[in-house]
């Protein structure tokens, strides 16, 4: 198999991944796209690749407003509001390690990160538990 067409499969089936997924699911999924592009941007950061970092953190960035933008305050307004709050803190964080090239920032960017999916993880496997 091609390079190109190893490609085209992945995307197929992130894609799919995406479509099949349940909001819960989808939740994960940016948590975990989070991560990853914060910490491949970590990654060039250390490695002084600037145009890297930038793009990497960019797209962590992105998933973050998405995160917040998903955020549904009519139904629970004060845990909404602090999730706000902690996704604004990340985002800015992001920034902060954009514009002055901090590994620190993205460091604790990260941390937060992989706690709130850690905590997510959890609440998943209670809901799965309630369910059966």
């Amino acid at each position: 198999m091609s390079h190109q067409a190893a490609q085209n499969f992945a995307q197929h089936y992130l894609k799919t991944k995406i479509f099949t997924a349940t909001p819960e699911q989808l939740q994960l999924m940016l948590y975990d796209g989070a991560i990853r592009f914060s910490e491949q941007a970590r990654a060039a950061l250390q490695q002084k690749n600037w145009e890297q970092s930038c793009e990497l953190l960019s797209r962590a960035q992105k998933i973050i407003a998405e995160m917040t933008a998903s955020l549904k305050h009519d139904v629970a307004p004060d845990l909404c509001g602090k999730l706000a709050s902690l996704y604004n803190f990340v985002y800015r964080k992001l920034i902060e390690a954009n514009i002055e090239h901090k590994v620190e920032a993205v460091d604790e960017a990260l941390s937060i990160l992989r706690y709130q999916r850690e905590t997510w993880v959890m609440l998943l496997d209670q809901l799965a538990r309630s369910k059966a």
